[in-house]
């Protein structure tokens, strides 16, 4: 593998690949039959970020993305990085009241919107939360509720009232001075922040976590050096581009190697499998929900995936049969597991395409270039030996410039020394690959032992029965907390929760062996695929008739990046 660490602004970056192979295809939309070659979308995100600089958008502003996977998304990405405004990514899941949580903390100047999302119309929680649109020409939105935003972009050609259309955008850019957009990229640098995500949050709030262009651009280098990723390879990427797992390990990694990014608007397992036989693709993302949907699929098999060779799968912990079965019927033999998180630009443990399968199917990997990583106690801070659970921390490059607005909050992120704390338990062997085995809040605690759930989830998941299991900490007055199991039955399985403490015994120690069980047909989950266990003890908890005090502590767990 090379290391070329670069230097570079996201857009210096991409025009030297456009003056390098302009013809080659940058982004593919199989179901839309659309595709842009580098040099075509380079075009295409100068006339938009001239158009951003005509309705008064400059070097610093906050531009605020709400929508699907949809082509605007990727142009307003690239015409903001090439004048200096910061892309604020907001969850395609949120609604009316964390939409103006996130409007507000992040200081937005413009908002860019699509239609919605299933049952939620964005035009009209827009409307509502901005009634002024509707009185005031655009150019001059002035709003009580929001004092700082100045534009509302409707990713689309119908218009809306006191909204921009991404159409009148294009024509207000094909207009406007080119010497206006090279004096907006001359004025760069690479620790410029460039882009704004608010991390997932399991309880409260979230943040917003300041990544620069030197961040994310090498990020998604080494992360498509992992993968073994040339310009000749084609990446489907079905995940939401709101989320690092969209931008970062897509888009930048395709990006840092001159690339194709094949894109889905929004995860459909059918449109996933037709999209990757169309283009061909060479490497596919997804979180496990997403393989389990597509394999399941009743006409996976009419598909031809045999173009795969890599990819990534991610979002949660991932069960090692459900890997095997990806590498076997999906064509994916080289497919690869990264860890991290949003404040860490998001990946610095990642397993490549040569690690042994069995390393690939029961370690996340080995430390990333330019980072450092300990294993710590996290009560005395002390690193820990080989094989013995602590916290994850890391620093180098990666590293978020800190949560917008949140000084405190950054402080009891990154410690004095500059050390990230994941909030995240895993070991790490001699050979240096790291295991994940939970969350700090995740990790139970009954009687004083220390149990991790997916010790656990792995030997459940051997039961023939069981589709999908997540283990939880539930409340206990006698033992502080005992173990609980939700699970999810594979199709035509008729079971008893008894049937599983059954299974259990003899084959566990006796104070891992779930109290509960939950039968389930699915689990709560974010946008991006992670499993929300806070909601899954608050099931429990409400099951059971535990007293809310009992769980008093789940109200500071840490947030899931």
């Amino acid at each position: 593998m090379s290391d070329l660490f670069t230097e570079q602004t996201i857009g210096d970056f991409f025009a030297g690949l456009v003056k390098s192979q302009p013809d080659h295809p940058f982004i593919m939309y199989p179901d839309r039959g659309l595709t842009w070659t580098y040099a075509d979308f380079d075009v295409r995100t100068d006339n938009m970020a001239k158009g951003l600089l005509a309705i008064g958008v400059k070097k610093g502003d906050h531009v605020g993305v709400w929508a699907r996977n949809v082509p605007e998304w990727l142009t307003l990405m690239f015409a903001t990085a090439k004048i200096g405004a910061v892309l604020v990514t907001i969850n395609t899941n949120y609604k009316s009241h964390e939409l103006e949580y996130v409007v507000r903390q992040s200081d937005m100047h413009t908002l860019a919107i699509v239609d919605g999302l299933r049952d939620v119309s964005y035009i009209d929680v827009v409307n509502d939360l901005v009634p002024e649109l509707k009185q005031q020409p655009r150019g001059h939105l002035r709003s009580k509720r929001f004092p700082r935003l100045r534009n509302v972009i409707y990713l689309g050609q119908e218009k809306h009232r006191g909204m921009y259309t991404s159409t009148e955008l294009f024509q207000l850019g094909d207009n406007w001075h080119d010497d206006a957009l090279a004096t907006a990229k001359s004025g760069l640098d690479r620790h410029d922040v460039i882009n704004m995500q608010y991390t997932s949050g399991t309880t409260g709030f979230p943040k917003g976590v300041m990544l620069t262009h030197r961040n994310i651009l090498n990020n998604g280098y080494y992360i498509g050096e992992r993968q073994v990723l040339t310009k000749d390879d084609r990446v489907c990427i079905p995940v939401p581009l709101f989320h690092c797992f969209g931008l970062v390990l897509g888009i930048m990694a395709v990006l840092s190697h001159g690339a194709t990014a094949v894109m889905v608007e929004q995860f459909d397992p059918l449109v996933v499998l037709a999209s990757v036989q169309k283009a061909r693709a060479t490497a596919l993302y997804g979180v496990p929900t997403m393989y389990i949907a597509e394999l399941h699929h009743p006409m996976f098999d009419m598909f031809d995936l045999s173009s795969l060779r890599t990819g990534i799968m991610s979002g949660s912990l991932c069960p090692i049969s459900l890997m095997r079965e990806v590498i076997g019927k999906m064509h994916m033999p080289q497919i690869t597991i990264p860890y991290g998180l949003t404040e860490a630009a998001p990946v610095y443990i990642m397993s490549s395409v040569d690690d042994s399968l069995e390393r690939r199917v029961t370690t996340v990997g080995t430390g990333m270039p330019h980072i450092e990583i300990k294993v710590i106690n996290p009560e005395t801070g002390d690193v820990v030996p080989p094989n013995t659970p602590g916290e994850l921390c890391c620093r180098g490059y990666n590293l978020m410039k800190g949560y917008y607005n949140l000084p405190d909050e950054t402080a009891r992120a990154i410690d004095q020394d500059g050390w990230l704390h994941s909030g995240d338990i895993g070991t790490v062997d001699e050979d240096g690959y790291y295991c994940i085995t939970g969350r700090i809040k995740d990790m139970i605690i009954r009687g004083g032992e220390n149990i991790y759930p997916r010790e656990i989830e792995e030997f459940l998941r051997t039961d023939p029965r069981i589709k999908d299991v997540e283990v939880v900490g539930i409340p206990d007055q006698k033992y502080g907390e005992i173990v609980g199991a939700f699970i999810i039955l594979k199709e035509g399985i008729v079971a008893e929760p008894e049937d599983f403490r059954d299974f259990c015994k003899d084959k566990i120690a006796y104070y891992k062996t779930p109290r509960h069980f939950f039968l389930v047909d699915a689990f709560p989950q974010t946008a991006s695929g992670k499993i929300q266990k806070y909601k899954l003890r608050e099931q429990a908890r409400k099951l059971l008739g535990i007293d809310e005090a009992l769980f008093k502590d789940d109200a500071t767990a840490k947030s899931d990046a």
